[in-house]
C-alpha cells in the first residue's frame, strides 16, 4: 500500500542519505526528533551494496539476507526511543550490516550487535569505518560479534532496549531474561513461511513482563 500511495503522488525518489530522512519525514513516517537525528547521522549508502541504497526498500546484503526497508528502521527506532536515551545499553539481535546498530549506539552511547552469519561481522566494522564512524568502535561504544543470537549476549547485559531483526519462532526467553527493568524488546515472531507479528516486549521496573503485537512483518528466520 506504502510504495502504490507514494507512486500516485509521484513524489521524486531519495538519492542521498538525507533525502531519504526527509522523504520518510514527509511521508510521516519519520516523527521523533532524536531517531530523525541518528538517522541523518548514520548515511545507510555505506551500508548497503550500489544499486539503489536510499531507496524504501528491503536490500540484499550478501548471504541470503537483507537489510530491512528504511521505514521498518525509523518504526524500531521510535518504538525503542524511550530506551534509547544518552547513558542506555543496547542489543541489537541479527545486526548484518550494522546499519541499526551504528544507530542505536549513536543514540544512546553503547550498543552492541551479535550476528549468526561470521562473514558479516567484519563487513559490519567495514562499514561503520566507511561511515566515518570508527570513534564508535574504538571507544567500544559500538561492538559486533558472531554468535547465536537466541541466546543474546549477556555479558554486556541487561540491556535498556533490544531490537531482534529476525522472525523467531517464539519468544526468545533468554533475550527477555537480559532485558532491564525497565526496558523494551521488539522481536518479529511468527513461522518462516506463516503469519509474523512485531511484537513489543515490556519489562517494568519490578520485573513485569507484559507484550503486545505492533504489526505484521515479514522477516527471515532467526537461527536458534
Amino acid at each position: 500500500f506504502f510504495s502504490v500511495y507514494i507512486s500516485s503522488l509521484h513524489i521524486k525518489m531519495p538519492r542521498s542519505n538525507v533525502e531519504l530522512v526527509n522523504f520518510l519525514f514527509r511521508a510521516g513516517r519519520l516523527m521523533n526528533e532524536d531517531v530523525k537525528k541518528a538517522m541523518l547521522t548514520v548515511d545507510r549508502g555505506n551500508y548497503c551494496g550500489p544499486h539503489d541504497p536510499y531507496g524504501d526498500c528491503p536490500q540484499s546484503i550478501g548471504y541470503n539476507v537483507t537489510i530491512s526497508a528504511p521505514h521498518m528502521h525509523a518504526m524500531c527506532l521510535d518504538l525503542l526511543k524511550d530506551y534509547l536515551k544518552p547513558g542506555c545499553r543496547a542489543l541489537d539481535v541479527g545486526s548484518g550490516s550494522g546499519y541499526l546498530t551504528a544507530c542505536m549506539a549513536v543514540m544512546c552511547g553503547q550498543a552492541h550487535g551479535i550476528e549468526y552469519i561470521p562473514e558479516l561481522v567484519p563487513i559490519s566494522i567495514a562499514n561503520v569505518k566507511k561511515d566515518g564512524k570508527s570513534d564508535l568502535l574504538d571507544g567500544k561504544t559500538l561492538t559486533f560479534q558472531h554468535g547465536d543470537g537466541s541466546k543474546g549476549l549477556p555479558s554486556f547485559g541487561p540491556y535498556d532496549s533490544i531490537h531482534v531483526g529476525a522472525a523467531a519462532p517464539q519468544l526468545p526467553e533468554a533475550l527477555v531474561e537480559q532485558l532491564a527493568a525497565p526496558g523494551r524488546m521488539i522481536v518479529p515472531v511468527g513461522p518462516q513461511w506463516g503469519a509474523q507479528e512485531l511484537v513489543v516486549v515490556d519489562k517494568d521496573a519490578a520485573g513485569n513482563v507484559t507484550q503486545r503485537t505492533e504489526c505484521g512483518v515479514r522477516y527471515v528466520p532467526l537461527h536458534m
